[in-house]
């Protein structure tokens, strides 16, 4: 199943990762805007890859596996560099952290779920977090080499404390509708219905 399509665009988004970093290192005034442009491809495979996958049943274990694992890389990542690189200003350090604190918090709890065989459906909200946090990260990685004429920084930052309220919202429906399973034995047998799924 490694070489379906909805899995070649998902390891594609894992390489995608060094060259999104190496764009840091790059002289210029356009390699943000290169930075920009891997970051939106490598988000649109992430919608992509799941619609393919549906669309022609090439749902995998890998591709579940996998899946989150590109997305949390890919936005940590940028985040990461942005910090690193003062790209952001002291105070859009604040939601970046606690966008990175809750990918960690949803990866323990999606690990546990998974041992049970529970899924998580995802929500609406949750939905409209991820496009307002990757669009708000792909302005950020643009920055100052956007328009002078437009403050593209202080527009970025302002979605991604956005985003951030919404990943406390969605974090705390999802920690808690996971505590509901947390008495389950992890030798539960698995049930039918029971499917795990992507947890935004």
């Amino acid at each position: 199943m490694l070489t379906t399509l909805p899995n070649l665009l998902t390891i594609s988004r894992i390489a995608a990762v060094p060259l999104l970093v190496g764009t840091f290192y790059l002289p210029g005034r356009e390699a943000p805007w290169i930075a920009c442009a891997i970051f939106t491809i490598a988000g649109i495979t992430d919608w992509l890859d799941g619609h393919m996958a549906r669309r022609w049943q090439q749902q995998s274990e890998l591709g579940r596996f996998l899946d989150p694992i590109a997305d949390k890389l890919l936005v940590g990542a940028a985040l990461f560099m942005l910090v690193g690189k003062e790209r952001i200003s002291e105070w859009a350090v604040l939601p970046a952290l606690v966008i990175l604190m809750r990918e960690i918090l949803v990866s323990g709890l999606r690990e546990h779920l998974a041992t049970i065989r529970v899924g998580l459906p995802v929500s609406r909200l949750a939905k409209w977090k991820t496009l307002i946090q990757m669009v708000a990260i792909g302005i950020l990685l643009v920055g100052d080499a956007g328009p002078s004429a437009i403050p593209v920084r202080i527009i970025g930052e302002i979605m991604l404390w956005i985003a951030a309220v919404l990943t406390l919202i969605t974090g705390y429906d999802y920690l808690h509708a996971g505590l509901n399973h947390m008495d389950v034995p992890a030798d539960r047998p698995a049930s039918p219905a029971a499917e795990p799924r992507h947890i935004a």
